[in-house]
C-alpha cells in the first residue's frame, strides 16, 4: 500500500506533509506534489498533516487514478524534504474542486 497526492493539492502545495515524511518520498511540481509510491513505506503520517486533506490512501477508489500521475512525476521532479511557505494561491484554490486543468508538468525548485 501506498499513499498518493490528489488534484486537491494543484494550486496550493501546503508542504506540512514533506516535513513528517520519515523517507522522503514526496516530489516537488511547479503547483504540486506528487508522492513516489515504491518509496512510500505507508506510515500514515503524511495524511493528516495535510490542511486541505489531498492525500489519501491507495486504498481508496478514487486513489486508482492519481496513482500513475504520482509515479510518473515522482520520476521526473526533484525531491522535496523541507516545508516551505503555501503557493500564493493557497486560500484562493483550497476549496476548489476538479483542478486538473490547473496541473502543471513543470518541475519545482526542490530543496
Amino acid at each position: 500500500m501506498t499513499f498518493v497526492v490528489t488534484d486537491v493539492c494543484i494550486k496550493c502545495k501546503y508542504t506540512d506533509c514533506v516535513e513528517v515524511c520519515p523517507v522522503d518520498c514526496f516530489y516537488e511540481g511547479e503547483n504540486t506534489l506528487v508522492i513516489h509510491p515504491d518509496e512510500c513505506i505507508d506510515c500514515g503520517v503524511c495524511e493528516p498533516e495535510c490542511p486541505i486533506e489531498a492525500i489519501i490512501p491507495d486504498t481508496e477508489p478514487e486513489a486508482e487514478k492519481w496513482l500513475e500521475t504520482n509515479r510518473k512525476y515522482s520520476e521526473l521532479w526533484p525531491v522535496i524534504t523541507q516545508q516551505k511557505d503555501p503557493l500564493p494561491t493557497a486560500d484562493e484554490f483550497k476549496d476548489v474542486k476538479d483542478k486538473m486543468q490547473y496541473f502543471s508538468e513543470s518541475p519545482g525548485e526542490g530543496d
